[in-house]
């Protein structure tokens, strides 16, 4: 139990959130939304629709399958597909037999695959048709030595490898009995975006994936039972990332709704979707949500009736957050997590969303925020400080990296490498990556508060701030922007805009107009990329 000296967020709680982490495997998890909802829709896809129960029937045979294949506990299994029944059914299977789901980005490349196959001694794997080759072509060079294929590759399968169904129909019994302790075996390896270098993969255990789930739940829904039951909830976020697998699929399982299963964000079909099957929630990034708000006539296709919009993965614009809830009457509510551990913070019910903050911790966690210098001095509320979290959700470090491990993990506490201040409500705010800190001769730029001035100009869809090395200040800012269709804004006309709103040093010394901005493939925008592309391009111009 936490004690209310130096943790003024458990005030916003009071009485009515109960401090609760609740210890459940996945297996029993899914034992027991099947033996509560057993013929709810659990899962559709087009016209495909699973029921809780056979959910549980089909997850438990393809853990058999694997068992018949000789995967034991404590073996890792490769997941390497967009959202479809077979992520969902693989991931139940994997996690029955004890073994952990190696969490693989569709989009990879054959070099970051390699790696965590490699990395993570990955024996069998779970793909998709359209990545099969790429997988195939890097298998010599890994420990992979069997490929489940979902969907008809293109010049079929090679030996040794098996569809979906026929590895499904191999299962020969039961599924295997075996016992899990939710505290300290591992569910899932979710490889971070190798952000700051080689991608790492964050051990997760049962109660890390399950930890933070019903504690969102608490501050999110403050009466259930206004929510339909067997309610339709918008599958777009990827579920092999952290915020679609906790916050997405889930939460949604805890409710006994049903998953509208979406492999990739269109923003027409979205719009139909929305329109057709009047969802009761959507969760998304910032970004889906720009193209939501922008889209034509976006008030004629029912936005206003879906009960709970949320997002995480990058901070939604304040402007953004208020026109959308001015055009729908809806409020999108924000939380923060991260590869290494998730839900971290939610905005609650008990207050409303506070605009441009990421909620406070939720129940059972813990934070700090410390001087990023020394990781050490706690900072005085309103002072950005890099933030240390303790709790259920936290990984247990970083798979087969003890050095990473000693970094990220001191007496307990995660380092985030993520700068935050907070208010003396003890409500998060979100300043800026520590590592993307711009320095211009020598004052310290985060980049999310020049990138709140340019989204708060109504030609701006999108913006990126990064650092531009200059000879004589070290470091400038510079702007990537993606104007409005038809705009004839000009880059005097945003630098104008900032001067207004910032101080000389933060005013962006250049803007770069783009059609696109490289995005991730949950939909974040990729900060790493431009500033590496700014980098390389100051680099051969002063060859």
């Amino acid at each position: 139990m936490l004690r209310e000296e130096g943790r003024p967020w458990l005030k916003v709680y009071g009485d009515r959130i109960p401090p609760r982490v609740i210890e459940e495997s996945l297996p029993a998890f899914l034992e027991n939304a099947a033996r509560s909802f057993p013929s709810h829709t659990a899962l559709t896809m087009g016209e495909r629709a699973i029921s809780y129960r056979e959910l549980l029937e089909l997850s438990e045979g393809f853990a058999a399958a694997l068992h018949g294949a000789g995967v034991r506990k404590g073996d890792r299994v490769g997941l390497m597909l967009p959202n479809c029944p077979e992520y969902v059914i693989g991931f139940f299977g994997i996690v029955r037999t004890g073994a952990a789901a190696t969490q693989i980005n569709p989009l990879y490349v054959g070099r970051e695959l390699e790696h965590i196959l490699s990395n993570s001694g990955t024996e069998t794997a779970v793909v998709h048709a359209a990545m099969y080759p790429k997988v195939k072509d890097v298998q010599p060079r890994t420990p992979l030595r069997r490929v489940v294929c979902v969907g008809e590759p293109e010049g079929g399968l090679a030996d040794g490898d098996l569809s979906f169904e026929r590895f499904l129909d191999s299962a020969s019994g039961p599924p295997p009995e075996v016992e899990i302790d939710p505290v300290e075996d591992l569910a899932s390896i979710q490889y971070t975006g190798g952000t700051t270098g080689i991608s790492k993969g964050a051990m997760l255990t049962h109660r890390n994936l399950l930890g933070g789930v019903q504690q969102t739940i608490d501050l999110l829904i403050e009466n259930p039972e206004d929510f339909p039951e067997n309610g339709r909830v918008v599958a777009v976020a990827p579920l092999f990332h952290i915020f679609g697998m906790t916050m997405v699929l889930l939460f949604s399982l805890r409710h006994g709704w049903n998953l509208l299963l979406v492999p990739k964000f269109q923003p027409d079909e979205m719009m139909q979707l929305i329109k057709r099957e009047r969802p009761i929630m959507l969760a998304g990034v910032a970004t889906l949500y720009m193209a939501l708000h922008s889209y034509p006539e976006m008030e004629k296709y029912g936005l206003d009736e879906v009960l709970l919009y949320t997002s995480g993965g990058a901070s939604v614009p304040v402007g953004l957050m208020r026109s959308f809830k001015q055009k729908t009457g809806r409020d999108i509510w924000e939380g923060y997590g991260l590869s290494e551990g998730a839900p971290v913070s939610f905005n609650t019910y008990l207050r409303g969303p506070v605009p441009g903050s990421v909620g406070v911790p939720i129940p059972g966690t813990d934070v700090r925020v410390v001087d990023p210098e020394t990781g050490e001095r706690e900072m005085p509320p309103g002072e950005p400080g890099e933030l240390l979290v303790k709790g259920p959700q936290v990984m247990k470090g970083y798979w087969n990296m003890p050095g990473e491990t000693e970094k990220a993990l001191r007496d307990g506490w995660l380092y985030t490498g993520d700068i935050v201040r907070m208010d003396e409500e003890g409500y998060l705010y979100i300043v800026d990556r520590k590592k993307d800190m711009i320095n211009v001769s020598g004052y310290k730029v985060y980049p999310r508060e020049v990138e709140e001035v340019l989204y708060a100009h109504p030609e701006v869809v999108e913006a990126v701030v990064v650092g531009s090395p200059d000879p004589y200040r070290g470091e400038v800012v510079k702007a990537f922007v993606v104007r409005k269709e038809g705009s004839a804004l000009t880059e005097e006309d945003l630098v104008e805009h900032c001067r207004g709103e910032l101080a000389p040093y933060k005013v962006p010394k250049a803007v770069e107009f783009r059609e696109e901005l490289p995005k991730s493939a949950v939909g974040k925008l990729l900060r790493r990329v431009l500033a590496q592309e700014e980098r390389a391009r100051k680099q051969k111009g002063a060859e």
